[in-house]
């Protein structure tokens, strides 16, 4: 990135993690201009065309067998809502009382109504606490004991009133990049679905390569019933997002049965022009050099691991091509910690965007970054280790 006074600025989080290819990719720049030369949009609902067909059929290519239909709308948030509302219209349709939702503590899943309730309560959602439906929040994985977050799951399920569990695999980003092991994971979403509860995952931030494996759900053997996409799927271009749902899920919206259709639809949903942009982006991404450089940035950050100590910078860990760690801090660790503030002006003023999460720093680059430009923000972070204990 260029600014007004000329300096270059190295994007080291994929400017909000959604740029995979780098700013100003020239094949998704093609693929945009010669979509917008054929068809820039068309109403999706009794029609479709190319991209729309093309894309969904790549998407679930990629994603787990168990994936059979999608359905698209505009960014992160809204495929979630969707999902939230297809697994609540699932047991509406067949006449089954469930409602009860489940998520995970320090959970962010968006900014619309319900994406909003299924995410923890604090700074994003205080204006509107009294407007969001109940949700029942287990303890994060990251940041507990499994054994107590197993038995805690254990029994919020053990009633049969539960429609869905959702959650971000592996990696809670918003809330702080906390980690957990997929072991955990997996073991929730098959006690879940053994008592048929739709298990949800939000891939949005860690879908298409950032943790190591194109979704993070491949480090499971249990699979979810529904996938979020959004975020890298054009590669950063343009919005579009998706939700994929199983068979199971879709068996219970039969065609041509108004009472039990899914009734959700945007003005631009399925915009051609962004569906060019993802085929082309997802076409670099299962190139045999993208797929090189991710697992080139994933071995670069375990090795920065095991190669520092700090003294002020805590919790070093990285899944794949995401690295994070915590600034030591006398204020309690939040997203308001006004450290947040010395750490990005530290960082700019390197020319490295890390747009700090409170007290957390971390890295999520493009996966054109270069061993050298790695190696400097690698520096920079160690500088400020240093910073930190003058």
């Amino acid at each position: 990135m260029i600014l007004e006074d000329g300096r270059r600025i190295l994007d080291g989080i994929s400017s909000w993690w959604v740029n995979l290819h780098g700013h100003g990719n020239k094949k998704i720049a093609e693929a945009i201009k010669d979509q917008a030369l054929k068809l820039e949009q068309v109403i999706f609902a009794g029609f479709t065309h190319e991209p729309a067909i093309s894309l969904a059929e790549k998407v679930l290519f990629l994603l787990p067998d168990n994936q059979a239909k999608v359905f698209y709308s505009d960014d992160g948030s809204t495929s979630v809502e969707v999902a939230l509302k297809i697994a609540i219209q699932y047991w509406e349709n067949q006449r089954i009382n469930k409602s009860r939702i489940i998520a995970l503590e320090s959970a962010y899943h968006g900014d619309t109504f319900g994406a909003m309730a299924v995410g923890a309560r604090g700074i994003f959602t205080k204006p509107f606490q009294s407007r969001l439906f109940d949700v029942d929040f287990i303890s994060t994985p990251g940041l507990n004991e499994g054994d107590k977050v197993i038995s805690e799951f254990k029994r919020a399920i053990s009633g049969n009133d539960t429609a869905a569990f959702i959650f971000e695999p592996l990696v809670q980003g918003a809330g702080g990049m906390l980690m957990h092991e997929p072991e955990i994971l997996n073991e929730m979403i098959a006690m879940a679905q053994k008592q048929d509860i739709l298990c949800i995952a939000d891939e949005v931030m860690t879908g298409f390569g950032r943790t190591g494996k194109m979704f993070a759900s491949d480090y499971l053997t249990s699979k979810p019933d529904f996938f979020c996409l959004s975020k890298g799927l054009t590669g950063g271009t343009l919005p579009l997002g998706i939700t994929t749902c199983s068979d199971k899920v879709a068996s219970q919206f039969p065609e041509n049965n108004f009472e039990k259709t899914f009734y959700h639809g945007h003005s631009f949903t399925a915009n051609p022009i962004s569906c060019a942009a993802a085929l082309a982006s997802l076409e670099i991404l299962t190139s045999k050099d993208c797929l090189t450089s991710i697992e080139q940035i994933s071995r670069l950050h375990a090795d920065f691991i095991k190669k520092n100590a700090f003294d002020f910078l805590c919790n070093l860990r990285h899944r794949g091509t995401i690295l994070a760690m915590d600034a030591k801090t006398s204020d309690v660790p939040s997203y308001q910690n006004p450290i947040r503030k010395k750490i990005y002006d530290f960082f700019i003023e390197r020319n490295i965007l890390l747009r700090p999460l409170g007290n957390t720093i971390y890295i999520l680059p493009p996966y054109i970054i270069t061993e050298i430009e790695l190696a400097g923000i690698y520096a920079a972070i160690r500088e400020f280790e240093n910073t930190l204990k003058q």
